[in-house]
């Protein structure tokens, strides 16, 4: 891949503005890192976040704290001269129950902050005259579980934009590891994800003196888990069902009157997706019908999978090669299988505007989810990677907004598949 020479000019701003806000930076990703907040209570880093910026006002962002209703999302924006094309950075920080920053989120905040903050910078100093546009890095709470950018995306958050962006970390690849960055995670890399909570109800009794009295909730949580573990064997591989027992009762002595497990049923795409999901519901419904007990369903936040944008994510290798990371952009489906399984809510931002979710390699003893991330996702090898994947960032969303035939490319690749 040759860099187009719109990129070229970048550069160089790109990187004069990463060493400008290093202290900052750091600053703000140990910030996160140290304080882990779960879904929807992520009140220090919004605050952080926003304190930052508050203290760059002079360099015209503008902040809106609990942006879109939502208490812990926040919105910074900068506008170069007037009207033009819009590109967003999307940087999540909540964290996981236990375990903390397990997913790294603290790097994604801190890739995004970075990279909205070189965007600007380069397109004042390479673009003082025009054309105009408009960057915004948009905090993005409760991926994890709440879904924040759906909610986001249906309040109005990316109604206007042309390009979003964010990177997201993962262990460093056995078969190849001085690979840095993987501009897009694989066909079937982040699946279309449902989520779920049922409540069985049935009636108590004394277990010992009256049993047959009773209708046993947890014997329908039992058959239901049962019923799903024989789906399993019928199921694609890249299919994913997985849940945990809530609630199984209150006392053994007590025929258990309710119990609730939570599941994710996940698919390669929201379209098969949802007979995948009719075949768990009726796991759910035969257990319900065999013990006697009633069965409710609370549906949560459904994620999409993710559609790739294959115009940024060359041009990004291309700018991440130039300035020497090795980085690569595999669309064949035969990379490795630690890519995939999971489920993010930038799919559905994926199919609202052209998306870029790139994946970098850190240095950490275990996989996503796991205290030995954790730790990785601490580390300064680790901060000194999500930047160098913010200058790749920066440098793509500078060509986004200021060339007009690569802007054109990017949105016919979006369109294609609509």
């Amino acid at each position: 891949m040759k860099i187009p020479e719109t990129q070229v000019r970048f550069i160089e701003s790109v990187q004069t503005a990463l060493c400008k806000y290093e202290a900052q930076l750091k600053t703000i990703n140990n910030q996160i890192w140290s304080n882990p907040e779960l879904a929807y209570e992520e009140y220090k880093a919004h605050d952080h976040i926003c304190e930052l910026f508050d203290g760059l006002k002079t360099e015209g962002y503008q902040v809106r704290r609990s942006a879109y209703g939502l208490k812990t999302a926040c919105e910074i924006e900068y506008t170069h001269g007037s009207g033009g094309r819009v590109v967003t950075f999307n940087a999540e920080y909540d964290a996981l129950p236990g375990i903390g920053h397990a997913c790294g989120h603290n790097l994604i905040a801190t890739s995004s902050i970075a990279a909205f903050i070189a965007t600007c910078e380069a397109i004042k100093a390479q673009c003082p005259d025009g054309p105009g546009c408009t960057v915004r890095l948009l905090g993005t709470p409760a991926e994890e579980s709440g879904g924040g950018k759906v909610q986001l995306l249906e309040k109005g958050a990316y109604k206007d934009v042309d390009a979003s962006l964010m990177v997201h970390p993962l262990p460093i690849i056995a078969n190849d590891p001085e690979l840095l960055s993987i501009a897009t995670v694989l066909p079937g890399g982040f699946l279309a994800n449902d989520k779920i909570r049922v409540t069985f109800t049935g009636k108590p009794a004394h277990a010992a003196a009256a049993p047959w009295e009773g209708i046993n909730a947890l014997d329908a949580v039992v058959a239901a888990y049962v019923n799903i573990s024989l789906l399993r064997q019928q199921i694609l591989p890249s299919q994913k069902i997985h849940g945990i027992i809530v609630n199984g009762g209150n006392r053994p002595n007590i025929i258990p009157m309710s119990a609730t497990m939570d599941y994710y049923i996940r698919s390669t795409s929201v379209k098969s997706l949802k007979p995948l999901t009719e075949k768990v519901i009726k796991c759910f419904e035969a257990a319900a019908t065999a013990t006697g007990c009633k069965v409710e369903f609370d549906w949560g936040v459904s994620y999409a999978d993710l559609k790739t944008n294959t115009p940024i994510c060359e041009n990004y290798v291309s700018a991440m090669r130039v300035m020497g990371h090795h980085t690569t952009f595999d669309n064949t489906g035969k990379g490795d299988e630690r890519f995939g399984g999971g489920s993010t809510d930038m799919g559905n931002v994926s199919y609202a505007v052209p998306g870029f979710h790139g994946m970098f390699a850190i240095p950490t003893d275990g996989v996503n989810h796991t205290p030995e991330f954790t730790n990785g996702a601490g580390s300064s090898e680790s901060y000194k990677r999500s930047i160098s994947c913010a200058a790749g960032m920066a440098v793509v969303a500078c060509q986004i907004l200021v060339d007009d035939q690569f802007a054109r490319e990017v949105k016919a690749d979006f369109e294609k598949d609509l």
